[in-house]
């Protein structure tokens, strides 16, 4: 799975094949169909494990404050360190339209983005550090918003201004004033 993960960080989704990660690990693609009897078993398994890994790291169950939980997300979503999973997740949107197995998985994870961030959200309107009417709601503007960045990715350097946007967003649905995070 970290073969085929390590595959489709570097060359995309489309490059993850049973002969491809069992050449990259010295092994008969045999051995890997074992395991991963279609492609996009591993495909999927592969990105499911890569995004999950992604948001225990920008998330993880914490005992810190829900808004240093989110300065620390911030801190660390928006920059270099995550553009790779950020491609591969517009890569995975994309090739889901056309993959069942990996439009489950992309949608699951999702799924359980919003979920880890619905809670958060939670957290901070019961502790009353947030100000906001639905906490789902808010996570699902604050996830578009910090999408909608990352598709710059492709295309070079995210601007100073679109990142600032999913800042102000998440400042604006907690219910904070401007540069607090």
């Amino acid at each position: 799975m970290r073969a085929a993960a390590v595959v489709a960080l570097t060359e995309g989704l489309e490059s993850v094949t049973l002969r491809r990660v069992a050449e990259d690990l010295g092994v008969r693609p045999g051995l890997i169909s074992h395991y991963f009897p279609a492609a996009e078993d591993l495909v999927a398994t592969a990105f499911g494990a890569t995004v999950a890994a992604e948001l225990d790291e920008l998330l993880p169950p914490s005992e810190a404050t829900p808004l240093e939980r989110f300065r620390r997300f911030f801190g660390a979503a928006i920059g270099e360190k995550f553009d790779d999973v950020s491609r591969l997740w517009l890569n995975a949107r994309h090739l889901s339209r056309y993959r069942p197995v990996l439009c489950a998985e992309v949608n699951r994870r999702q799924d359980d983005w919003h979920a880890r961030l619905t809670a958060v959200i939670a957290d901070g309107i019961a502790t009353e550090q947030f100000n906001a009417a639905d906490a789902g709601v808010a996570a699902t503007r604050i996830l578009v918003a910090m999408d909608g960045v990352s598709t710059y990715v492709n295309v070079g350097e995210i601007p100073p201004a679109a990142a600032a946007f999913a800042v102000t967003t998440a400042e604006r649905e907690l219910g904070l004033p401007i540069g607090t995070l």
